[in-house]
């Protein structure tokens, strides 16, 4: 049937969910009237979550992502990389 090799890549997958959950996070607050860069970043240096709303779910969501995993994606996504 197919004569050459599928790949697919985990990491690439994860960088999506990660991308993918922080829209929700900044859509949320955005919908809440706060600043969501400011509140985001708040988040990333304290690891408080009380800077993220709870509406739409939003601090549960962004507790499932490592902050170095997200810090990574963040600057990853900054370089264009």
């Amino acid at each position: 049937m197919l004569d050459k090799t599928v790949t697919f890549s985990l990491e690439s997958d994860r960088e999506e969910g990660i991308k993918k959950i922080l829209t929700t996070v900044y859509d949320a607050l955005k919908e809440k009237g706060y600043n969501p860069i400011n509140q985001i970043v708040g988040y990333i240096l304290s690891e408080d979550p009380t800077y993220i709303t709870t509406h739409n779910n939003a601090r549960s969501l962004i507790r499932r992502i490592d902050r170095d995993e997200l810090l990574q994606v963040l600057v990853k996504s900054y370089l264009g990389e």
